[in-house]
């Protein structure tokens, strides 16, 4: 198995990654919205214009 980070073989003790290093970018990632899955919803649209953050769409 391999490291999905930088691809070099994974560490038992972080697994799936191959260091303490990628395991902490790998976090930040997720932290920083990086592996946010987009969404087309009509629920999530609706959070989105409740916090300001979609465009206006009444014309």
């Amino acid at each position: 198995m391999t490291c999905p980070i930088c691809g070099a073989e994974t560490v038992v003790k972080y697994r799936p990654f191959c260091s303490k290093r990628c395991s902490d970018l790998d976090l930040a990632r997720w932290l920083n919205g990086s592996y946010a899955i987009p969404s087309t919803g009509d629920e999530d649209q609706s959070a989105e214009e409740e916090q300001g953050l979609a465009p206006d769409r009444r014309h």
